[in-house]
């Protein structure tokens, strides 16, 4: 990612991007009961609501993002509410495999970045018996928020791209998020054997 692209979200950040949605990811919500439990990564975490919730509930938790101004928001969110994250700044477009941080990792949970590129890296980091959590912008006609089509998956794209995982969950289409906006989503959910 260019210094423009990091700057750019830096300045999201530093301008309240995201402040009104602090809850986790729906889907995260509903599955962390059936989800392992250990070691968590959150990819692409900003300014780490996902983070926080796994923490809250006893993982322990990596969160990486590009952003350092959503890390330190994240980091002064978990020293208010006394949880332990360890907050990493990466760049995961030029050397996936070396920005990731090394598994084992028993849940790893990647919401809403596209990076084609990035699973099998993201694979190779799960334990035996772990689980990735995905959930990403899906191309639609149909009036939603979100990104631009350059950053949503292709119908079936997500479940191809994680070929060899059980698959737990797969779902394509409408919903609304926690603050009542309508997007466009691809999810799944799969448990590595």
């Amino acid at each position: 990612m260019s210094a423009a692209e990091r700057d750019k979200w830096d300045a999201r950040y530093r301008d309240g991007a995201y402040e009104s949605r602090p809850h986790p990811c729906a889907l995260l919500a509903e599955w962390l009961p059936r989800l392992p439990r250990g070691r968590a990564l959150d990819i692409a975490c900003g300014a780490g609501r996902n983070a926080l919730h796994l923490a809250a509930h006893g993982y322990t938790v990596t969160a990486l993002d590009i952003s350092a101004v959503g890390l330190e928001r994240g980091r002064r969110t978990a020293v208010a509410r006394g949880l332990g994250v360890e907050w990493l700044c990466a760049d995961l477009d030029d050397a996936p495999d070396s920005a990731l941080p090394r598994g084992p990792f028993e849940l790893i949970v990647w919401v809403r970045y596209i990076h084609p590129k990035l699973m099998p890296h993201v694979l190779a980091r799960l334990a035996a018996g772990g689980a990735l959590l995905c959930e990403q912008h899906l191309t639609t006609t149909a009036e939603v928020v979100g990104p631009s089509a350059a950053f949503r998956l292709e119908p079936g794209e997500l479940a191809r791209s994680a070929h060899g995982l059980d698959v737990l969950h797969d779902y394509e289409g409408l919903l609304v998020d926690p603050d009542g906006r309508t997007v466009a989503v691809a999810q799944l959910v799969g448990a590595k054997s």
